[in-house]
């Protein structure tokens, strides 16, 4: 007797036998190549980051570990994680413990932190989207989902109009989280519910002369 599973993988081997054996081009005339002045960037990122309940902070380099520091404090983090890469001077002004994270830590015990501060890739200003690379500064992706606090330092000048322009800052061979906004789902009666499966708050430091 024939069961439904044999069935259906049957009328899609027949299918794909029926299939014309070239390959169909796939059109790829996306929009490329656009910009926008530094202000109406950051204007346009952080108008989204917001809409996604992201908190924003805009900030000159030279104030990253005054912004950075007091988030942490305003949030009662007093136990971060951090990769292994980041910038030590975005933490000079922070009084709390930092843990340095490694692949050898389970990521069960990445709960015990109260919060992770990571630098970040690419920022798309149209979708309000983060993207992380796992580089040394970002960290892998255990690190900025399990904490209930992500702090993302992000430079305006990596920050792009739209995807295909983002997308094309990317190393395609590098593993990418996209982030837009803090973690969140609807329960079945459509009442938001944050931190289900990632932080619940996102903490954007935007860095304006970077």
């Amino acid at each position: 007797m024939t069961t439904a599973r044999e069935t259906v993988l049957g009328r899609v081997r027949d299918a794909l036998a029926l299939a014309p054996a070239t390959d169909t081009p796939v059109p790829r005339a996306y929009r490329t190549g656009r910009t926008l002045p530094d202000a109406e960037r950051l204007a346009l990122f952080t108008g989204r980051l917001v809409d996604y309940k992201a908190q924003v902070h805009p900030c000159t380099a030279d104030r990253t570990a005054e912004v950075v520091a007091a988030v942490l404090r305003e949030r009662g983090a007093r136990r971060i994680g951090v990769p292994a890469g980041l910038d030590p001077r975005w933490l000079t002004a922070y009084d709390g413990e930092v843990r340095q994270d490694s692949a050898d830590i389970p990521a069960p015990r990445l709960d015990a932190l109260d919060g992770v501060v990571t630098a970040s890739a690419v920022g798309c200003a149209e979708t309000g989207t983060i993207f992380l690379d796992g580089s040394p500064d970002q960290g892998r992706r255990a690190l900025s989902l399990v904490p209930d606090l992500h702090v993302c330092v992000i430079d305006l000048s990596t920050v792009q109009v739209g995807v295909p322009e983002a997308v094309a800052r990317l190393v395609p061979e590098r593993p990418t989280t996209l982030i837009s906004g803090p973690s969140a789902t609807s329960d079945i009666e459509l009442e938001r519910v944050e931190g289900v499966h990632g932080p619940r708050t996102l903490a954007v430091v935007i860095r304006t002369d970077v």
